[in-house]
């Protein structure tokens, strides 16, 4: 039977390191109120205008293209998964095509957020098992810094967030017990307004209790953002921390469990589980949840923060680096964020 597999992997993290120390020249917080929350000391921002989600994109993906051993001409489909894209419109999938001078080949944008790297490698997955494709790229891009708010109003989403890309190409295998074993995707959007960002968007009327046919069509206009939702920091994400942890602490075992019962596995079985570097406190509660050894837990979000859809393929990328990941080994991926979404997938090495 046709899988998939990851056949080369690649990351890129900004020069510029932004200490919890750094950070106390804008808002009021310590290194300590950070470490003892989130787990995280430092963090990588990317250059103000000369670094984009897309060119760290394409930093990751050639290291990515160069370790599978083909050119950027051989990819014959992108994936991007970021919240944070070049662009309203278009995304960077085709922007990466054209950085990268690949031939006119089809590229798909992701936005789910946290999970967005999962979610896409599922997406990459049931193209090569069909056949379509045979050698997809897969990125997982953010830069947060533009978009974070840098006072002590903000403090409590700025802190958590940085900068960075993961990639990988999947190419088809049928080496028995290689390969991505399954994927498992889900949602909730009932709190979706919890852990969001409302502008810009379409949703005219979300800050009024008016209705819309009070307003002139000038007015309706300029709400998709406005001086008004500027001054009153409405351009910032907001983020309701104590009901994320609540629900991710459920949902992040749950799904690493339903990957394992779909392939008849334990967790004992898990050579290495990659979360999704959210919060460190998360981490430890899944790894104890699971009755996981350190060695069994790839963590670097002291190191990086929570780089959202980049920090599943920044922390794979690194495990495998690290020596850490080797073939034949269970990895796992797993991941909880905005929408709510979560997502996980089992890989044999």
């Amino acid at each position: 039977m046709l899988k998939s597999k990851i056949a080369g992997i690649g990351m890129y993290v900004p020069d510029k390191v932004v200490t919890n120390q750094d950070i106390t020249k804008y808002m009021d917080t310590s290194d300590e109120w950070i470490q003892e929350r989130t787990g995280i000391k430092e963090r990588r921002y990317a250059h103000r205008t000369n670094e984009t989600t897309t060119t760290m994109g394409v930093e990751a993906a050639k290291f990515a293209i160069e370790r599978a051993g083909i050119t950027p001409q051989d990819i014959d489909f992108i994936v991007f998964a970021t919240l944070s894209p070049d662009y309203y419109f278009p995304g960077c999938g085709v922007l990466v095509q054209r950085a990268m001078k690949m031939k006119e080949i089809g590229a798909l944008d992701i936005r789910n957020q946290c999970s967005g790297f999962v979610y896409a490698l599922s997406v990459a997955d049931q193209f090569i098992k069909t056949g379509m494709y045979k050698n997809i790229l897969v990125i997982g891009s953010e830069k947060h810094s533009f978009g974070l708010d840098f006072s002590t109003r903000g403090r409590n989403v700025s802190v958590i967030f940085g900068d960075g890309a993961g990639a990988v190409v999947l190419q088809p295998t049928q080496k028995e017990g290689q390969g991505i074993l399954s994927t498992h995707l889900h949602s909730d959007g009932e709190s979706a307004e919890i852990l969001a960002m409302y502008n810009p968007g379409t949703h005219a009327n979300y800050w009024t209790d008016n209705k819309l046919a009070d307003f002139t069509e000038a007015e309706i206009g300029e709400m998709f953002m406005s001086h008004e939702m500027i001054d009153h920091a409405q351009n910032f994400p907001y983020m309701d921390g104590p009901a994320v942890f609540k629900k991710a602490v459920v949902k992040f075992p749950e799904v690493i469990m339903e990957a394992l019962a779909a392939n008849g596995l334990h967790a004992t079985d898990i050579n290495m589980l990659i979360p999704h570097q959210a919060n460190l406190r998360i981490a430890q509660f899944v790894q104890q949840k699971l009755q996981l050894g350190n060695e069994q837990v790839y963590n670097n979000i002291q190191k990086y923060g929570n780089t959202t859809a980049a920090s599943v393929p920044i922390a794979l990328c690194e495990a495998w680096q690290d020596g850490k990941i080797k073939e034949g080994d269970l990895v796992c991926l797993a991941a909880f964020g905005s929408g709510f979404t979560w997502a996980s997938a089992l890989i044999r090495w």
